[in-house]
């Protein structure tokens, strides 16, 4: 008889809470679910434990996906940062406290974990909560690519070193990769998750090499509203100029940068479109910022992969903008990369949109982070026995 192995995913937001339930022993979505607005003014829901409490009335009782709560083998969760203590593993208080750690560097992601994570604990002590922390797929990078030049008592005591992050995205996008590339060999795959955070892995063989991120989520690419890549010393002159303390400059750069700060108001990709075919400058200017990072990073990992077999782009953005796209691509022919323009135009969910005579695959890939999630639930609890 198999063991159950009925699990529960949640993804969750600053304000919201999207949760999946999978057999995975059939490979099927059971139930899913998105719970908006959590804490906000006029909400019904105000907090996580009220969340909790609503997703299970969802999902358990006469009728539903589960019968009871003892048909749930675990809850899983697509987890952050923590600094070193990364990987697929079981949630306890070590693992909190290494959360509460490095919630500087993630002030908008391990806040709302954490909470959530201590009130699923609360509602159900006896579950297995278990964490595929974002930076697990990054874990093969070598010690030049996680290295920064500081003093090293930095890396060896304080974790000051490049993560990455994005990891379930960019691993379901290499899995499936392979698959389109027939599944043998060194497969030499750039990933593009583009999105309100976006970032690029390079993949050989299924194994990451780089990352466009650095140390925390605000790193990389510009993002919706956080600074991407910066001088250090740009930002220590505005401290020093203007007075401005280190809480302050971190919100600054975490929530007031990034396409919204180029374009002094969203940062939203739709939003700039619409505004720089109106002839918005600073709009355009954002836009333009924003592919060039993008170019920017592809360029690096084709010199570190020494090529490229298939690129992929995931993410809102990678997914729905064929501006971006094509932006990204253009001029790339001497590198193998030739788009189709009626492909990338029309493409909708997972399509091939490179021409016939590209050498190298361009495919638009929606991801399926939950499944990665889950998969990585499922061993933990394997290894359990």
């Amino acid at each position: 008889m198999k063991r159950s192995m009925k699990i529960l995913i949640a993804n969750i937001g600053s304000t919201s809470f999207k949760y999946r339930l999978f057999d995975m022993n059939g490979m099927v979505v059971m139930a899913q679910g998105r719970i908006e607005r959590i804490g906000q003014a006029g909400s019904a829901c105000p907090n996580y434990e009220a969340a909790l409490a609503e997703c299970l009335e969802g999902i358990v009782g006469p009728g539903k996906a589960l019968a009871n709560l003892a048909e749930l083998a675990a809850i899983g969760f697509k987890a952050v940062h923590a600094g070193p203590l990364g990987g697929a593993r079981l949630v306890d208080e070590s693992v909190l406290q290494a959360m509460e750690e490095y919630r500087f560097l993630a002030p908008a992601h391990n806040p709302p974990y954490i909470a959530a994570m201590r009130a699923f604990h609360k509602r159900l002590p006896e579950m297995p909560l278990v964490a595929l922390f974002e930076t697990a797929f990054f874990d093969s990078l070598d010690e030049a690519t996680v290295t920064y030049g500081v003093p090293y008592a930095w890396k060896e005591e304080d974790g000051v070193r490049r993560y990455g992050f994005h990891g379930a995205s960019h691993r379901a996008a290499s899995l499936r990769a392979r698959e389109l590339a027939g599944g043998e060999g060194e497969v030499r795959h750039i990933s593009c998750h583009l999105g309100g955070s976006s970032s690029l892995a390079a993949v050989r063989g299924g194994v990451a090499v780089d990352t466009s991120f650095g140390m925390s989520p605000q790193s990389g690419l510009p993002q919706n509203n956080r600074t991407g890549d910066l001088d250090v010393f740009a930002a220590l002159y505005m401290m020093e100029k203007h007075g401005i303390g280190v809480q302050e400059m971190a919100r600054k750069l975490a929530s007031e940068s990034g396409l919204a700060g180029i374009a002094g108001g969203t940062g939203d990709i739709r939003d700039l479109t619409a505004g720089a075919a109106a002839g918005d400058k600073r709009a355009q200017l954002a836009l333009d910022v924003y592919i060039r990072a993008v170019r920017h990073y592809l360029g690096a990992f084709l010199v570190e992969l020494g090529g490229v077999d298939v690129v992929t782009f995931s993410g809102g953005i990678g997914e729905n903008s064929a501006e971006v796209r094509a932006g990204v691509c253009a001029g790339l022919a001497e590198f193998g990369i030739v788009l189709d323009a009626e492909r990338n135009r029309t493409v909708k969910g997972e399509g091939k949109i490179s021409a016939d005579g590209s050498k190298a695959a361009v495919w638009v890939l929606p991801a399926d982070e939950e499944i990665v999630v889950a998969r990585a639930v499922a061993e933990v609890l394997r290894s359990r026995g």
